[in-house]
């Protein structure tokens, strides 16, 4: 094989992210940017046994203190908390969720709907499918929108035997209406023990009527990497999301790949539930011999 073997990137490439180190369109937050249809060449080193790559991480350390000259600035927000206390008439005010509000207030505040934070408990949810197996129905979602809606359903989840496809809104769960509640709440409702059932009614794009289904939760596998080698030996390989382990699979795959003789490579980012973002760039370093991201 030579290094004029090509590669398709099909779907999202990474942009941005921000909610400590984390991005997804998938079980947690959805914040995968931008589209992207590369065709470029395998790189050299791809000949050669995998190895891991030099690219750089850059990154930043953020200082917890308030920045120089910021009193004045702040002053009609600490008014504004001294009224609250004062004023409002339940009491007491839980000062870490109006700090947490206040922080989700700023970065709503910059009209991004890829950029939001992340409480603790959003946080360790977000993290639940990254880490190899949950108990649930096994689907990526996003959480941005109006309604908690399917990216995709996982391979062989109970999702996907029951019948769930992308783009299905919840708009129920176990006969409770979620309108107006925020998504990363709902998703608690849909996680649940394995043998549970849980109840989603479902809003479907050209459907006249709402789809009700019972669906019952399962320890979920999360699928990392899969490939098979395509007519005219070219490889497939989807990435369905950025986890622990998709590094390790993405190499893995490759070397199985290369056994035989490999005209092409189609990376197959579509659906992809998002994840770590150290992780998108490690994959990315695969494709990238050195350079900075």
């Amino acid at each position: 094989m030579t290094s004029k073997v090509k590669f398709v990137l099909i779907g999202l490439f990474i942009g941005s992210l921000l909610s400590a180190s984390i991005f997804a369109s998938g079980l947690a937050i959805g914040v995968v940017i931008g589209q992207m249809i590369g065709y470029e060449f395998l790189p050299d080193w791809l000949e050669d046994p995998l190895q891991e790559s030099s690219l750089v991480v850059e990154t930043k350390t953020y200082t917890s203190e308030p920045p120089e000259g910021s009193d004045e600035l702040f002053a009609p927000f600490w008014q504004a908390w001294d009224i609250v206390h004062e004023e409002f008439v339940d009491q007491p005010l839980d000062d870490v969720t109006l700090m947490r509000g206040a922080i989700s207030g700023t970065l709503d505040a910059l009209g991004d709907p890829h950029t939001s934070y992340m409480d603790p408990v959003t946080y360790q949810q977000a993290n639940i499918p990254l880490h190899g197996s949950y108990e649930g129905i096994g689907a990526w979602v996003d959480t941005n929108a109006e309604f908690l809606t399917i990216v995709s359903p996982m391979p062989g989840s109970p999702a996907e035997e029951a019948g769930l496809e992308p783009g299905d809104e919840v708009v129920a769960v176990d006969g409770e209406d979620v309108t107006g509640i925020d998504a990363n709440i709902v998703i608690r409702s849909v996680l649940g023990p394995a043998g549970t059932t849980v109840h989603l009614t479902i809003r479907r794009e050209g459907e006249p009527d709402l789809l009700e289904f019972e669906i019952i939760r399962a320890e979920i596998l999360v699928p990392s990497v899969e490939s098979e080698m395509l007519e005219g030996d070219i490889g497939y390989i989807q990435l369905f999301n950025f986890s622990n382990d998709t590094s390790d699979d993405l190499r893995s795959a490759i070397r199985d790949l290369r056994q035989t003789e490999l005209n092409g490579l189609i990376l197959d980012l579509r659906g992809n539930g998002g994840g770590f973002l150290l992780t998108a760039i490690e994959v990315a370093s695969e494709f990238i011999e050195d350079g900075v991201i």
